[in-house]
């Protein structure tokens, strides 16, 4: 997998890394949970957040692959945990 990276926002580049992930997670055999761990709980809320905004294709990718990999099992999970970067 190849992808280009120009010119990108801060939170664009969250939102990229978190769709990758979930994308790998969601299709790898025998995972029921699913666990982000990320410095900025504001950008993981905006992906279930209904309301427009300029990321909204990827949280269009992300949905779509939550919603099969909810489907599959009704004990599936998903977490998000804060872990606060360090400031020098």
């Amino acid at each position: 997998m190849l992808h280009y990276a120009i010119n990108i926002m801060s939170s664009e580049a969250k939102f990229f890394a978190i769709r990758c992930g979930i994308n790998q997670a969601t299709y790898l055999h025998g995972i029921s949970k699913i666990i982000v761990v990320m410095d900025s709980i504001y950008v993981a809320k905006k992906i279930f957040n209904p309301l427009s905004h300029p990321l909204q294709k990827y949280v269009a990718f992300i949905l779509n692959d939550l919603r099969e990999f909810f489907t599959c099992h009704q004990e599936n999970t998903i977490k998000f945990w804060k872990c606060p970067s360090k400031s020098k």
